[in-house]
């Protein structure tokens, strides 16, 4: 008797075991014990099974394709979401130690490996303040729109209806459109927008200026924009004052610039959001 017909016997005999066993556990077992016993005998080929799971895995390869987060490098990274639900701006850090100021109603997305994948996802109006990092780029994704930095400071706005505005205050940045071949370098003082398939370059300004006017109305400024009530003592309060300020300078810049101006001191009380002179 050959291999052929002695394995068929066998199959048989396994088959009327009195043990009770689903028929998938029988021929599952049956398979384990053929494995062993033949070792050499050549398996069959089935070409339906290959089709199959080359077409399984390209149905999974285009799944993940094109729903691909711009956050993903050619692998699957967990994120975090920061979302502003106040009404006032919202402040935080990112590991890279960039600043992001988060307008009411607003929401950003970033990779847990940001600091080789410096790319976020905004939602709503963020204003940029970005650490410098020459081999990892920053990249804000808003709607069908990229921006890309190396160090500087920049608001993207984004809504409901698609259209996107990038305003620059300091450094440089590129701007690209998906599915456009053509980008465009922002200068600081040009602001970008995108909305109906057209893109616009144009000039804004900022800057605020004060121009002889009393310091009172400087604090009132400085409490209006970001939010800080600063207290100065009563003598000074007619001082007039001439300055221009970028409009996203930073707070303790704008503070200490004050402080040599007027020869004051100050403190700075994060708690309650208020700047002392004396």
């Amino acid at each position: 008797m050959d291999d052929k017909n002695i394995e068929e016997e066998l199959k048989k005999i396994w088959d009327e075991n009195p043990e009770p066993q689903s028929d998938l556990a029988k021929e599952a077992s049956w398979q384990e014990f053929q494995s062993k016993a033949f070792p050499f005998r050549k398996r069959t080929f089935k070409p339906w099974r290959y089709a199959a799971a080359v077409l399984i895995f390209m149905l999974i390869g285009t799944a993940i394709y094109f729903t691909k987060s711009p956050l993903q490098d050619n692998i699957l990274v967990a994120s975090n979401v920061i979302e502003n639900l106040t009404s006032k701006v919202k402040i935080v850090t990112l590991p890279d130690s960039s600043k992001v100021e988060l307008s009411p109603n607003t929401k950003i997305t970033y990779a847990n490996n940001f600091a080789l994948n410096r790319k976020v996802e905004v939602e709503g109006e963020a204003y940029f303040k970005v650490t410098k990092d020459k081999k990892h780029p920053f990249q804000v994704f808003c709607h069908e729109t990229t921006t890309t930095v190396l160090g500087t400071s920049f608001t993207v706005q984004g809504n409901t209806e698609k259209e996107v505005t990038v305003s620059l205050y300091e450094g440089s940045v590129r701007m690209n459109v998906k599915g456009q071949a053509k980008n465009w370098i922002l200068k600081p003082g040009e602001k970008f927008t995108y909305g109906n398939k057209a893109a616009l370059v144009e000039e804004f300004n900022r800057f605020t200026d004060f121009d002889n006017e009393k310091l009172n109305a400087f604090c009132t400024y400085i409490e209006v924009n970001y939010g800080y009530k600063m207290i100065i003592p009563q003598e000074y309060a007619n001082q007039r004052i001439t300055l221009r300020i970028n409009k996203k300078e930073d707070l303790k810049t704008i503070v200490q610039l004050i402080s040599e101006m007027y020869n004051l001191n100050f403190e700075i009380n994060d708690e309650v959001k208020q700047i002392s002179f004396q």
